[in-house]
């Protein structure tokens, strides 16, 4: 199986970093406008997609997040993990990345990949001023 990998510092607190993982308002400051929720699945909704990514968290402490993808869109991204671990660090909390689960050879995978670092750059900003900028708005 494929994993995509990133780890980045970013100068905050640990709570705040859950905050942006965990929340509404958080998820909308930094990866799209449009989220919903209905007991522990996240819908994800973006611009010009026919349907929404339905994530379910399965797992939010003060050391991970977790989501499994249950929805059938979009199809490579069928039965994948995304997870983020976080650990203090004295100018604030390492974010370490992954979402793994693709298959060897998933053609997506650039693509998928240089989205989701432009993503985590969003979330560090996000988290580090409270400034709402959502790389995706619908």
């Amino acid at each position: 199986m494929t994993e995509i990998a990133y780890e980045t510092d970013i100068a905050t607190d640990r709570a705040r970093v859950l905050e942006a993982l965990n929340t509404h308002d958080g998820l909308t400051g930094w990866w799209t406008n449009d989220v919903n929720r209905k007991d522990e699945v996240l819908f994800f909704n973006f611009p010009g997609v026919p349907e929404p990514f339905q994530l379910r968290r399965d797992q939010a402490d003060e050391d991970r997040v977790v989501w499994v993808n249950v929805g059938a869109f979009p199809p490579h991204w069928a039965g994948t993990t995304i997870s983020w671990d976080l650990k203090e660090t004295p100018g604030g909390t390492r974010v370490a990345f992954a979402h793994s689960g693709f298959p060897e050879g998933e053609a997506e995978i650039p693509m998928i990949s240089e989205t989701w670092g432009l993503l985590m750059t969003r979330l560090k900003d996000y988290a580090e001023t409270g400034e709402p900028n959502p790389f995706f708005t619908v």
